[in-house]
């Protein structure tokens, strides 16, 4: 579930957090998207970059829930 979502339209990015918990490391799936993961391996968040072109949303965790965060913000969202 999301627990909150900090969108910086001068940045172009958005980080959508699912816990509160410190980062132990980070995953880059591409340029554009990595997720932040806790000690124990369980997802504590999800930066997206250059979101004002569309997101891709293939391979994110809790995809449909990203994808609703990302039409709130009015952010284009694709597979």
């Amino acid at each position: 579930m999301i627990k909150h979502v900090e969108y910086d339209r001068k940045a172009n990015a958005i980080y959508i957090y699912f816990s509160d918990k410190a980062v132990a490391h980070t995953k880059k799936l591409d340029d554009m998207r990595y997720i932040d993961y806790d000690s124990e391996d369980a997802i504590v968040g999800v930066e997206l970059l250059r979101v004002n072109d569309a997101v891709i949303t293939d391979n994110l965790p809790n995809r449909a829930e990203i994808e609703r965060a990302l039409a709130n913000k009015g952010i284009r969202a694709y597979a």
